[in-house]
């Protein structure tokens, strides 16, 4: 997630450290500017944008939370990180409380201090990303920035400049019917009517009059002639979702309109031509169904000319905040009620989970979390267990346990003050227990 244009200023009255901090983020690729002294890190931070500020604890004159505070009053998407030899608990708690994101001890080594960088950086992505404008991070009205769905837009606007049959392929609940509208609405078809067909909700006995209609008279019930979907679609689109549960007498009868172009209206002789673009979409694997037998190979070439593949929501990285961030104010909006914010834990819980439901299952998630939600923030405790259990498995898979403890024991700490009677309680150890391993963590 690094951007090599990502710059960082560190503040120190040491050129030692300031030596140390900047040939190692330099070699990184990030873009390092230095300060030695509180006074003149505030003088360029008012001429100059950073990302992340890294400060020494103690200086002399003003010290770090000084500097801390008048980023967090002036500079509200700043991220701080603070350094210092003289580590204590109550000085992290302190730090992170008036608003540093991490808190590193010297001495440190070069993999320390890039890990908690990029830790840091990583977070301040994801916050942007939640909070960006949908306009700027959206094409053919379809939430989403990433490479993945880039490559999916360039192939939107090939297909709709031609008139070429269009296979969408992709999980459940990925958004292939936004992208077949996509590609309608954007053709020389716009003018005319775009046609959703669900192949596996039509029964057999309602096939041919559904997909063709029938006049007056055709069966019993047949009281007025009726238009069916494909005429319907005559200069437009017909959408064919899910055609990986075609029978094979919808497969047939499909097959058998796309090569003629015509077909007749139940109970009619007379012979009817159609002008409509197929696109089709399918959740399964049409090669494996065709080599099964079970999908006829002719049709799979018929509507196989352009493929559009949508990735899994897990594949689409920060898109996933960029649509939680629009989910929220959609259904905020809805009920009146001011958008509520998430926490950075919330965010990583969410960037960190597999969504096998994909972008339905991420609305979803949003929409009860608006609706059951009581106040302005929605923290990772609002969460469903499993997203819980997925931020626990995908942060520390680097550390030590005894790292794992201590930064969970110090994040425990700054949430409750330094309160390490209640410290205590959350972490469900007794005060004496608590005190031993702050010591032997070397927290205390």
């Amino acid at each position: 997630m690094q951007d090599k244009g990502t710059t960082i200023l560190a503040v120190d009255d040491s050129p030692a450290t300031l030596e140390v901090i900047s040939r190692n983020l330099t070699g990184a690729g990030y873009v390092v500017h230095t300060c030695g002294s509180v006074e003149e890190a505030g003088a360029f931070l008012d001429e100059t944008p950073v990302d992340l500020i890294i400060t020494d604890y103690k200086m002399p004159r003003a010290n770090g939370l000084e500097l801390i505070k008048y980023v967090r009053d002036n500079f509200k998407d700043t991220e701080i990180m603070m350094i210092t030899g003289y580590p204590s608990i109550s000085g992290a708690v302190e730090a992170m409380r008036d608003g540093a994101g991490e808190y590193l001890a010297k001495p440190f080594t070069g993999e320390e201090l890039l890990a908690v960088v990029r830790r840091i950086l990583e977070k301040q992505a994801r916050r942007r990303a939640a909070h960006a404008d949908d306009q700027e991070l959206s094409a053919f009205g379809i939430i989403g920035n990433c490479p993945e769905m880039q490559a999916v837009y360039g192939l939107i606007r090939k297909a709709a400049q031609t008139s070429a049959n269009v296979f969408i392929s992709g999980e459940s609940g990925t958004g292939k019917e936004l992208v077949a509208r996509a590609v309608h609405y954007n053709s020389d078809r716009r003018a005319s009517a775009f046609v959703p067909v669900n192949c596996s909700a039509i029964p057999d006995t309602l096939l041919e009059s559904e997909l063709f209609g029938h006049v007056k008279g055709a069966f019993t019930g047949a009281k007025d002639s009726r238009a069916g979907f494909f005429e319907i679609a005559n200069g437009g689109t017909i959408f064919l979702d899910e055609i990986g549960d075609a029978s094979p007498n919808l497969q047939a009868k499909l097959l058998r309109v796309m090569q003629s172009k015509e077909f007749c209206m139940v109970g009619s002789s007379r012979t009817r031509t159609v002008d409509t673009r197929i696109i089709a979409a399918t959740h399964k694997d049409l090669k494996r169904l065709v080599a099964q037998g079970l999908f006829r190979e002719d049709l799979f070439y018929r509507i196989h000319v352009v493929e559009i593949r949508l990735p899994s929501l897990a594949e689409r990285g920060d898109d996933i905040l960029m649509l939680a961030n629009h989910f929220l104010r959609k259904f905020a909006a809805d009920m009146n009620r001011e958008t509520p914010r998430m926490t950075d834990e919330a965010l990583d819980a969410l960037a960190q989970y597999a969504w096998p439901g994909n972008v339905r299952e991420l609305e979803n998630l949003l929409q009860r979390l608006v609706i059951v939600g009581d106040g302005p923030v929605i923290d990772i405790t609002d969460l469903p267990e499993s997203m819980r259990f997925s931020i626990t498995r995908g942060r520390h898979g680097d550390k030590t346990l005894a790292e794992v403890e201590a930064d969970h024991i110090r994040a425990v700490l700054a949430r409750t003050g330094d309160n390490k009677t209640r410290a205590a309680e959350i972490l469900g150890i007794d005060r004496k227990t608590l005190r031993e391993k702050l010591k032997r963590l070397g927290l205390g």
